[in-house]
């Protein structure tokens, strides 16, 4: 994610906590902004965890199975 982006959300996060609040423009945005985000977060993570691979003591190694719901 663009860090113009990820600033967008830390200013719209900062302008919700303040008394003035957020209108409901920016509440959409900061929703869509967050949801990008969240999307992108979790993508990296899952690459992360299907190149990982768990090595027993035995010296086997084997990679880590997606966890059915």
């Amino acid at each position: 994610m663009e860090q113009k982006k990820i600033d967008r959300i830390n200013e719209l996060a900062k302008k919700k906590k303040s008394d003035e609040g957020l209108t409901p423009e920016e509440e959409s945005e900061r929703n869509a902004l967050h949801k990008e985000y969240i999307a992108e977060y979790r993508a990296h993570v899952t690459k992360i965890l299907d190149n990982t691979v768990v090595q027993y003591p035995d010296g086997s190694r084997e990679k880590l199975n997606k966890k059915n719901k």
